[in-house]
């Protein structure tokens, strides 16, 4: 084997894969919820398109998070994509604030399409969605929504997380 391709690594412990994730780049988005369980929200990398025939996405949460049983309870959620300079919106929703639940939204401006779950106007697309599923895979929770309405925000640049560090990616 050349020598360029040996495999030197430190096997798949939960340190070397979090260390292997760092180096893949992810949009950050935030994910919110409203309704009879109440509001709140929360900063994802870990969201993925399913399919467009029904369209379908899904997010994954760890399962300490009080946000998971919310979004159950409610059956919403919306995905929020984020622009370049959102940062600070991302550090709200991750909870490095202080601000917890619907405090979060006392930061940027919030509407709602069809299910009510909050729509950031500012994101660069937004998809408001219906649970299908929830299902624990290890420390998370894996959540498949139907998109009911798909909001489509400005041409700007994105807002990535590399590095453990937010990048704003470039359009061109």
């Amino acid at each position: 084997m050349d020598q360029a391709f040996a495999a030197v690594g430190l096997g798949a412990t939960p340190e070397a894969y979090r260390n292997g994730m760092a180096q893949v780049a992810g949009h950050v988005h935030v994910i919110t919820t409203a309704g009879p369980a109440g509001s709140s929200g929360f900063t994802a990398i870990a969201v993925a398109s399913v399919s467009d025939d029904p369209p379908t996405l899904l997010f994954c949460i760890n399962r300490q998070s009080t946000n998971g049983p919310l979004i159950e309870a409610n059956g919403v959620f919306a995905i929020n994509a984020l622009a370049a300079g959102a940062s600070d919106l991302a550090e709200t929703f991750a909870g490095r604030r202080g601000q917890k639940g619907s405090e979060r939204f006392r930061e940027g401006r919030w509407t709602t399409l069809t299910t009510g779950a909050p729509i950031l106007e500012t994101a660069l697309a937004s998809f408001d969605c219906r649970v299908v599923e929830a299902r624990p895979i290890a420390t998370h929770l894996v959540v498949i929504g139907k998109v009911e309405a798909v909001r489509v925000g400005g041409e700007g640049a994105a807002l990535a997380y590399f590095g453990r560090a937010y990048r704003d990616i470039p359009r061109d």
